[in-house]
């Protein structure tokens, strides 16, 4: 399979993440220097999921996130569009199903959040996705997304676009059984949105009380956002 290119072709896309299933939470680990669990573990303290919630995480891959958000009691369903990642992580005891971010196989209201860590940059559309999770988050719900960003400090921007992604991308090189998918990472994480220009598109979408939290030097960020109450003003 060529690389998937930053058109983001879903086909292609699902397919080249079904080639790295296989040790893709290692090579993460090994190419974020060990900062993932960090960040999971953050995005869960954001999220606050308690006992008798029902959480959407989306982009799931293997479920180790889901797993993360679950220890407090909550009801965290896995969805992917791989199958090769939810076929990886089927030894984790949560629910799993494959689903499509723009067209989410569930009814309105079903979930009281929904969250996607890492995994939004790889969506077709991303407006589109975010108006699709509002309408399964019910009125009041709330919206966790954990993806790369832009470090705010201007030689740490400088060092983590001329170096570190470069690292990163040779350490998931050797680490994967499918070095091209990192070479496709590592481009679509130069790519992507900056905090506030994100936090836009979120608010574009219908989510209100939209904010972010910087994790390491920016390098990282966690946006929070909120459905409208039925009641509610946009």
């Amino acid at each position: 399979m060529s690389r998937a290119s930053l058109d983001k072709d879903p086909h292609e896309v699902a397919a080249m993440f079904d080639g790295v299933s296989e040790g893709y939470d290692r090579a993460n680990s090994v190419m974020t220097f060990g900062f993932d669990r960090r960040w999971r573990t953050t995005t869960s303290r954001v999220l606050d999921a308690s006992r008798g919630e029902k959480v959407l995480d989306l982009a799931a891959g293997t479920g180790v996130s889901t797993a993360e958000y679950a220890r407090g009691g909550a009801w965290c369903l896995a969805a992917d569009f791989s199958l090769g990642m939810l076929r990886s992580g089927k030894h984790r005891r949560v629910p799993m199903v494959a689903a499509d971010a723009l067209h989410l196989p569930f009814a309105d209201g079903s979930f009281d959040a929904a969250t996607i860590s890492f995994g939004i940059r790889n969506f077709v559309d991303t407006k589109a996705a975010l108006e699709e999770i509002a309408r399964v988050v019910k009125p009041g719900g709330r919206l966790v997304i954990c993806e790369v960003s832009t470090p705010t400090f201007p030689p740490i921007r400088f060092v983590y676009k001329r170096f570190i992604l470069r690292a990163m991308t040779l350490l998931g090189r050797f680490s994967s059984t499918n070095p091209e998918a990192y070479s496709y990472l590592a481009e679509s994480m130069a790519a992507w949105h900056d905090q506030r220009t994100l936090a836009q598109i979120i608010a574009s979408a219908g989510w209100t009380k939209v904010e972010w939290l910087n994790l390491t030097f920016g390098v990282v960020a966690i946006h929070r956002a909120v459905k409208p109450s039925v009641n509610s003003e946009a």
